[in-house]
């Protein structure tokens, strides 16, 4: 067994205490269950405050900002007025998300904008040029690209431990749909959030796109098979690159499933197998990660922080956040980025409506 280096607490520790004022952050929009989660980790930051939220639903909002002790604003604008607030985290439904982003641009705040960025390419676009007009540091809240394991599996791919990438999979899991409570759920409605494949399959988008770059075309189908609860239920889409094959398999029906990533290349092979559901829990001492060289001929299994929970992996995003707006650093995926993974998602359902392999090259065209 090989353990991973971790970073130096004390360096983190030093780091923290030489930053200059706390960030206040204003929320704009509970919907996305994420935002609470958020709300509640920053609380443990010493660098970084939520002061305040909006949401079009007052109920909604009240109970937010009582639970969270924060301001509560009826009008985004007036939120985005308080010279007090220096970033923003969007947690609004999809279908809100560009033009909530352009307010927050025109008023100069940071943004860290919940998944999906938005719901189609044209609506990226808005978002991409309004961040690039107001320089504000925007960040897409990916957490896979926080995960122990997907940041390892991302140093043997840029290292070259697994050589020339033929196909990989991931397989991405929830069990959403099967509660009877999530038909009042806005992420089922059309409207506002296109469908459970776009909702969900946009993180393993990402995560492809991270480890691959941006495909070429895609197949895929993506329907109902159990339920009639939202607009779709499964979806398999395979990913080509221009040497490569990917196949992403997201359901939101799996009773219990394991997230598996698989990658095999020129010079190894790479498994990952664990997620976001309680049956994926490991017992003491499985090693979740394992990587095969061709040139030992031998596997080599990685120990790792495994998150014990989807909470604390989605906990895992504000930090990182702040640390970069702190540092003044790069984010961790920025708009164009973002719109990467809502094209690989828009392609795959007009993959699966036409039965054809769609070309991802048109939805870039008017960059």
């Amino acid at each position: 067994m090989i353990q991973a280096d971790a970073p130096d607490a004390k360096v983190l520790l030093y780091l923290r205490c030489r930053r200059m004022k706390p960030i206040n952050i204003g929320i704009a929009g509970f919907a996305h269950g994420h935002v609470s989660t958020y709300c509640a980790k920053i609380t443990e930051f010493e660098d970084a405050n939520v002061i305040c939220g909006w949401d079009h639903d007052a109920a909604r909002l009240q109970n937010c900002a009582d639970k969270f002790n924060l301001t509560a604003f009826s009008n985004l604008d007036d939120l985005l007025a308080d010279s007090a607030v220096d970033a923003v985290i969007v947690g609004a439904e999809t279908n809100r998300h560009a033009d909530i982003i352009e307010a927050v641009c025109a008023a100069g705040k940071n943004i860290l904008c919940q998944k999906p960025m938005a719901m189609n390419a044209a609506e990226c676009d808005r978002i991409i040029a309004a961040v690039e007009k107001s320089g504000v540091h925007f960040e897409m809240a990916f957490q896979m690209r926080c995960d122990p394991a997907n940041l390892q599996i991302k140093k043997w791919i840029d290292e070259g431990a697994v050589g020339e990438i033929s196909s990989l999979r991931r397989r991405h899991c929830i069990n959403f749909l099967w509660n009877p409570a999530v038909k009042e759920s806005w992420h089922v409605d059309a409207a506002q959030n296109v469908g459970m494949f776009f909702d969900d399959a946009v993180h393993a988008a990402d995560f492809l796109y991270w480890l691959m770059g941006t495909p070429q075309s895609v197949m895929a189908e993506i329907d109902n098979t159990l339920t009639d609860v939202a607009p779709d239920d499964t979806g398999i889409a395979i990913y080509r690159w221009k040497n490569a094959m990917g196949v992403l398999f997201n359901a939101s029906i799996t009773l219990a499933g394991e997230n598996t990533t698989e990658i095999y290349g020129s010079e190894g092979t790479i498994i990952q197998n664990y997620g976001d559901q309680v049956s994926t829990a490991h017992a003491n001492g499985e090693a979740p990660l394992k990587l095969f060289r061709k040139s030992t001929g031998e596997w080599e299994k990685v120990l790792l922080p495994v998150p014990a929970s989807q909470g604390e992996r989605i906990a895992a995003v504000p930090r990182g956040w702040i640390d970069r707006l702190q540092n003044n650093q790069p984010p961790l995926a920025n708009a164009v980025d973002g719109k990467v993974s809502i094209v690989m998602c828009e392609a795959a359902y007009e993959s699966a409506r036409s039965g054809s392999r769609i070309g991802l090259k048109k939805y870039f065209l008017n960059e």
